[in-house]
């Protein structure tokens, strides 16, 4: 067990993936009998979080048919495509898990699916990222090694690897919108749970191919979802009935992740998982807000009472108000995130005598976690308050 468990944490068969996908280093793209493991040391070595040096590459010219990449810590990396369509697939499914599709997927099933579903799979997603980030940091496991593998990120490298938070949060998303909406919507439920399937497995796999994680991290990312997502089905329930109703969710749902984003584990030296997981709680705590105000003040819901998923029952018309209300509603969040970046980054450099353009200061704790967690909070919001508005307001209801 102990050697298996060796072999799912190297970078080799990160590696072999990669290479059976058709990604090579520059200069190493060459017949079966290359071992995507040799001269990894003699070159030097980047792991990642934690990692000091980079591989040498000075005065090789990049051959023709050769891609730029980032490697770890900045180390200028070149590689070879020899398969466009898992490239772009994978890469495509790496974004899956960002930021771009969280801020638009999450809020499309709140205003054109059912505002239940969508308050389950925000508040999963919010306690799971969590989990991952603050598991990360805690464990400390190095990602793969770069040489053998190709990495294809810059910014995720700085941190841990151990468990894959994009593993954790593709498995998180597509599972809770299976069980939140198989009993609700006419759809087969096979169809559902390969969906759900395809779509975990294109973003954990994506995480191999791009070389951000281990076999291990990606395993481990899945199953510690799919443990989170079985503990708290039981009780997901109740505790949408307590966010919707309870006299102190406002406050509670603001003041819990803010103790949680100052108290966030310390590290040796600056890393984004702490401005990730205050970006992914902002969020969730916005939006619980907004969730518990539309209930009290009767903001307009649109519950889909009538609305049954499957193909026959998609006309020109909905699909038109669908369109309609997913331009009005990613316009107004991305319209909030921006002016609320300039805003509070403007009034923190103003209260601690910063230029905004310092990014050292903007990593400061006392200025990432107000800035993040503000801003996220206000596009959570808006996304659960003033769009449903504005939908009522245009007539897209």
């Amino acid at each position: 067990m102990a050697r298996l468990l060796g072999t799912l944490r190297s970078s080799q068969p990160v590696a072999r993936f990669q290479r059976c996908c058709g990604l090579f280093p520059a200069g190493q793209e060459g017949g079966d009998g290359d071992d995507p493991a040799e001269g990894a040391q003699d070159r030097g070595a980047c792991n990642g979080a934690g990692a000091l040096r980079c591989p040498a590459r000075a005065g090789r010219g990049p051959p023709n048919g050769v891609r730029s990449g980032r490697g770890p810590q900045g180390c200028a990396q070149k590689y070879i495509v020899k398969n466009y369509f898992y490239y772009y697939l994978f890469k495509f499914s790496a974004a899956l898990g960002q930021e771009i599709f969280y801020i638009t997927f999450l809020p499309f099933t709140y205003w054109n699916i059912d505002h239940s579903v969508s308050r389950r799979m925000i508040i999963i997603w919010s306690i799971v990222m969590y989990i991952g980030q603050v598991s990360k940091d805690i464990l400390k496991w190095p990602r793969p090694l770069s040489p053998p593998v190709v990495k294809l990120e810059r910014r995720t490298d700085a941190e841990y690897g151990m468990p894959s938070t994009h593993a954790m949060a593709a498995t998180a998303i597509s599972f809770s919108f299976l069980i939140a909406t198989v009993n609700q919507y006419k759809y087969p439920f096979a169809l559902g749970l390969v969906a759900a399937f395809v779509f975990s497995a294109l973003v954990c796999l994506s995480r191999l191919y791009t070389g951000m994680h281990t076999v291990l991290d990606v395993i481990g990312g899945a199953l510690i979802s799919a443990v989170l997502l079985v503990l708290l089905y039981p009780v997901w329930d109740t505790i949408d009935h307590l966010l919707l109703t309870s006299p102190f969710c406002p406050l509670l749902s603001i003041v819990v992740p803010l103790v949680l984003c100052y108290n966030y584990p310390k590290l040796d030296y600056y890393s984004p998982t702490r401005g990730d997981t205050t970006t992914i709680l902002g969020a969730g705590a916005g939006a619980t807000v907004g969730f518990w105000l539309s209930n009290q003040y009767a903001v307009p819901a649109d519950t889909r009472e009538n609305f049954q998923l499957g193909f026959p029952l998609i006309t020109s018309k909905m699909a038109v108000l669908v369109l309609a209300r997913s331009s009005v509603g990613i316009f107004v969040v991305l319209l909030t995130r921006q002016l609320m970046k300039s805003a509070v980054l403007g009034l923190l450099g103003y209260r601690y005598k910063f230029p905004i353009n310092d990014l050292e200061a903007r990593r400061r704790l006392e200025v990432e976690v107000p800035y993040k967690f503000i801003t996220y909070s206000s596009v959570g919001f808006s996304a659960t308050v003033l769009v449903p508005l504005l939908h009522e307001l245009f007539g897209l209801m």
